[in-house]
């Protein structure tokens, strides 16, 4: 399997808001929610949002306090932290100072990117502090869940109201698995073993690879037609478990 980041519709969504943040008419509004349930490349796409952009990213965890979670920006950017909780705020916003400043100077898109928020979106203390970083160098900062965020938030009026872009990650299309197959897989795949794996899939990413590396095997060893691996051609194998239940998914026996 090739080894590249396709750019499926969640990804196109993404970039759409990032794009629109960077025109917002109120510089507050730094704030950007991506919501989605596991396994449909939120991780992946942010991850590589943040090499690509020298963003800070950091994974919420979920006993953090504000100290803690001062503790691993800190440590993040490459300073020690400091004992006192005023010391470790001001290091770390001077050290967000530079590291924006030479992000926006690269021409990229600075920005603290926290997974698995739905972990501390309920929680006063840890979304004021990153609201108070936010505001006073305009960061936009880029909060990642499962779907909690949003309702969440909804107590805080002050950090809900500095929400600019909301991007709910979806499965995948029909067309997003066929782009995942013409771009990674290292055999060719007809539409409709395509189409299959995209419904016994969901559309989740996980699944749909863990699908393409098994048709990938069985390709090298039994070379496809010239329209690529079929139904028909992988008749009675195995192709994913499914997520519910456990069971084993294979593709129908033809007769």
């Amino acid at each position: 399997m090739r080894t590249k980041f396709v750019k499926t519709s969640n990804v196109l969504a993404l970039e759409a808001a990032m794009t629109a943040l960077k025109r917002r008419g109120a510089s507050e509004a730094c704030l950007v929610v991506v919501d989605g349930v596991a396994g449909l490349g939120k991780t992946t796409s942010l991850s590589r949002f943040a090499i690509k952009n020298q963003a800070i990213y950091l994974r919420a965890k979920k006993e953090w306090k504000p100290a803690w979670m001062m503790n691993e920006l800190l440590q993040e950017m490459r300073q020690q932290p400091p004992h006192s909780f005023e010391k470790k705020y001001q290091l770390a916003l001077k050290t967000l100072v530079q590291r924006q400043a030479s992000t926006i100077h690269s021409g990229n898109t600075f920005a603290l990117i926290i997974d698995e928020a739905d972990h501390i979106s309920s929680n006063a203390r840890i979304m004021e502090t990153i609201r108070d970083l936010s505001d006073m160098i305009e960061m936009p900062v880029i909060l990642v869940g499962m779907g909690k965020i949003r309702n969440n938030l909804v107590r805080f009026p002050q950090i809900a109201s500095r929400i600019s872009q909301y991007v709910n990650f979806h499965p995948a299309t029909f067309e997003d698995v066929r782009m995942f197959f013409d771009e990674l897989c290292e055999v060719p795949v007809a539409d409709d073993l395509v189409g299959f794996v995209h419904k016994i899939t969901g559309g989740m990413n996980r699944e749909i690879k863990e699908a393409m590396a098994i048709i990938e095997r069985f390709g090298r060893r039994n070379a496809p037609a010239e329209g690529g691996l079929t139904m028909a051609d992988m008749s009675g194998q195995l192709l994913v478990n499914d997520r519910a239940t456990g069971q084993p998914i294979n593709v129908p026996v033809t007769v």
